[in-house]
């Protein structure tokens, strides 16, 4: 049931940040060309989106660290398996754990960092220049992408010990997403 629910928050929220990061740069592209149409100009000279592009960056780092999360539960997350699918299958399984525990190892050293980084930024009370947004809000999305990149780490490590499969994500003959 928490995976469950984890998985749509997470699948929401990357899908949310996608769509307002790109409404917001229709928005703005609409607004840059409307300057110079005479009789739109009188609106959309009001209009001030110099916080646009401030914003679409921030969303797009948010969504890649929770889209990273999402890489590795549905097994799209680059992986490279050249030399471990030549050994043998017992050697398969060593090296497959290994890979799967070195990474939820480096992913959650990141995230004790970040939380450490997060919190100074906190203390020295940065804020970001167009938005006035506090900066530990943005990086935030290091030791919360992170740590859920860990957790799904484990959790790939614990399905592939019971089962011996890893998760894969399928392609049909034309090369469409099944």
């Amino acid at each position: 049931m928490f995976n469950r629910a984890l998985d749509h928050i997470e699948e929401w929220l990357i899908a949310s940040f996608m769509a307002v990061a790109t409404l917001i740069i229709f928005l703005a592209v609409l607004h840059r060309y409307a300057l110079g149409i005479p009789w739109l100009w009188e609106y959309a000279r009001q209009l001030n989106f110099n916080w646009a592009q401030e914003l679409c960056i921030y969303l797009f780092i948010w969504m890649a660290k929770f889209g990273a999360a999402y890489g590795v539960r549905s097994g799209i997350h680059v992986g490279v398996d050249v030399l471990v699918r030549k050994l043998s299958a017992d050697n398969q399984s060593f090296f497959i754990q290994l890979g799967l525990g070195l990474g939820a190892f480096f992913t959650f050293i990141v995230a004790a960092l970040g939380i450490r980084f997060v919190l100074f930024v906190h203390a020295m009370g940065q804020i970001s220049p167009d938005l006035r947004l506090p900066m530990w809000i943005v990086y935030l999305a290091v030791p919360l992408g992170s740590s859920l990149m860990c957790y799904r780490f484990l959790q790939v490590l614990a399905a592939y010990r019971r089962s011996g499969q890893l998760p894969a994500h399928h392609y049909d003959v034309a090369g469409a997403a099944e």
